[in-house]
């Protein structure tokens, strides 16, 4: 389960139905991927593929994909049976039962995205997280089968397989559904996620869940054989039906069953309804590089652009990587830009975000003017604060030999989402409708947000910091970039992104370099607690700024083209323990 470098003290209030008895508690100084305590050796050197690389959380979901690739397939392909495989490997966010986004560029450098975020259902209104009394509750908007939005992966992998793919949609799925119907060696990571007495605890409230993910209600040790049979039962129904074996006929039907059981509201309907959207990438430059990114409802493109726009005209390098002054310009441009995100951006398909000004050179002159270069900003709950996010995401990237890029990032929100499995189906269910504003106009100091474009509407997608990334230079693919960790997706693509623009640095050292996160509110820069100089925090309070020491922050599985060999070097970052990068040659 991948771990950010947020501590307890930032966890909002809009998400207080995590410290409940009945939920894992996120601690300070748990690393590594799916909870595990420790993590290995970091690698230094990334793996080279001559013809295609896939990496991923999952090093068993990357082997499938890589072998999608060695078999004719494309790197669209690739990307959507990793996918499938992940939601059998990787279950703390690898998903059928939830959503995400998809950012393509071409061998001859057009680009676009596609968007399969979850929906709201029909029935949402903007007051819907409120209890009898009309007060907010954080258990309904997070902890109750009201959160569950529409999911989104099967539509929007079918919608990209139709323009996109090369081989059979039945070869794709099928790797996933027999793995989930004869099993497969739960990996270490897995194993500690699924050994977490708190996890238990939660999962409990669900007997599907505890069938599934348990044997005689105990965890899995690493090695042991751990079969999905229901969940391989609707992979098939996937595969035989494509997203009709999911949106209707019997796995609507259990879905629906689940919803009527426990007090959701999605309907057969809202399952039919539900569509996958193409839209045009975000982009921006830096230095000559170009970025292609995701655009709203993700906020990760247009905050992330925002930042480097701020960043292109302050000396980085002279700073020197990690320095004091380079984390405090850092820390500055986040501020600023998660304070517009907050402001301004929603459903494009409901709100209108002025994407142009946040992404222009103009309006990023305007803001760096207002850094002071040796002093923190003030962060006032008056301007705007910021909801709570999960960390729990994950991001896979994927290049073929042609040079098709695919940058995936998909979640369930929470680890496990809901934790709550479709009785019979066998996935587990998001809790995304928990990315809505909690209530309007409820804006206050504790990290409640109220503002009007991100709260729940009918068929309404909600915001969100998936921020999936290409990188290319005059015409040439240069990497494929990503990260889970909610709101530090956004900050941890970007530092990536300029370890590799601003400081060349070769994409293993770009992935494993530490860390920072400001969000705006809480008023604080967060470090990730062993990758930083002595002195580098003391510094930085100096200058004002509040600094927290935290775990890891993101897990961002990259690819790097080599520019003299065109080698596909893959780096799986060191941070998630089951990841793996898996090279065509």
């Amino acid at each position: 389960m991948s771990r950010t470098g947020s501590v307890l003290s930032r966890r909002l209030a809009s998400a207080a139905w995590l410290l409940s008895a009945s939920a894992p508690v996120l601690l300070p100084g748990r690393l590594g991927a799916q909870g595990a305590a420790d993590t290995p050796p970091r690698p230094t050197a990334a793996v080279e593929g001559a013809k295609g690389m896939v990496v991923s959380a999952s090093a068993l979901a990357s082997q499938v994909g890589r072998d999608v690739l060695a078999n004719g397939g494309n790197a669209i392909d690739a990307a959507i049976a990793t996918g499938f495989a992940l939601a059998v490997t990787y279950p703390t966010a690898g998903n059928i039962g939830g959503g995400g986004f998809m950012v393509v560029r071409f061998p001859d450098g057009r680009a676009t995205t596609i968007d399969f975020r979850e929906r709201a259902p029909q029935a949402a209104t903007p007051t819907m997280f409120t209890d009898s009394t009309g007060a907010y509750s954080a258990r309904i908007h997070h902890g109750s089968h009201k959160a569950v939005g529409v999911p989104g992966t099967v539509a929007g992998f079918d919608f990209a397989h139709k323009k996109y793919g090369k081989v059979s949609w039945a070869k794709l799925v099928e790797p996933a559904a027999r793995m989930a119907d004869t099993g497969f060696m739960v990996p270490v990571g897995l194993a500690s996620s699924l050994g977490n007495a708190r996890l238990q605890e939660r999962l409990a409230a669900y007997p599907a869940t505890i069938a599934a993910y348990y044997k005689g209600g105990k965890p899995y040790a690493a090695g042991e054989r751990m079969v999905l049979a229901d969940l391989g039962r609707t992979l098939s129904r996937v595969r035989d039906l494509r997203r009709d074996g999911f949106y209707k006929g019997t796995t609507a039907h259990l879905i629906t069953a689940e919803m009527r059981k426990h007090g959701g509201l999605i309907t057969e309907d809202d399952l039919a309804r539900y569509e996958a959207v193409e839209r045009a990438p975000v982009r921006g430059t830096f230095k000559g590089y170009e970025v292609i990114s995701m655009p709203p409802p993700s906020s990760g493109g247009v905050a992330m652009v925002e930042m480097l726009n701020i960043l292109e005209g302050l000396d980085l390098k002279g700073a020197g990587h990690n320095s004091p002054q380079y984390l405090h310009w850092l820390a500055e441009s986040m501020r600023r830009a998660f304070r517009d995100r907050a402001i301004h951006l929603g459903d494009p398909d409901f709100t209108k975000p002025p994407v142009d000004r946040l992404t222009s050179k103009s309006y990023a002159a305007t803001l760096r003017g207002t850094i002071d270069p040796n002093a923190a900003s003030p962060s006032s709950p008056a301007d705007v604060t910021q909801g709570y996010e999960s960390d729990e995401t994950t991001h896979y990237s994927v290049v073929d030999k042609d040079g098709l890029a695919v940058s995936v990032t998909y979640t369930l929100e929470a680890g496990y989402g809901l934790g709550a499995v479709v009785d019979g189906a066998g996935f587990l269910l998001n809790n995304e409708m928990g990315d809505f504003n909690g209530k309007p106009g409820l804006t206050d100091s504790t990290g409640l947000i109220g503002t009007a474009p991100n709260v729940a509407q009918p068929g309404k997608r909600m915001l969100s910091s998936m921020t999936p990334t290409i990188i290319a230079r005059e015409g040439k693919l240069v990497a494929v970039v990503g990260s889970p960790g909610g709101r530090t997706i956004i900050n941890t693509v970007m530092q990536v992104a300029l370890n590799l623009m601003a400081f060349e640095m070769p994409v293993q050292q770009a992935v494993n370099a530490a860390r920072i996160h400001h969000q705006w509110l809480p008023n604080a820069i967060t470090m990730e607690r062993d990758g930083f100089g002595s002195g580098v925090a003391d510094a930085l309070k100096a200058k004002g700024h509040v600094v927290r020491m935290g775990s890891t922050q993101g897990t961002a599985h990259s690819i790097a083209i080599d520019p003299t060999t065109g080698k596909r070097l893959g780096a799986p970052d060191p941070r998630d323990r089951d990841a793996g990068a898996s090279g065509h040659n």
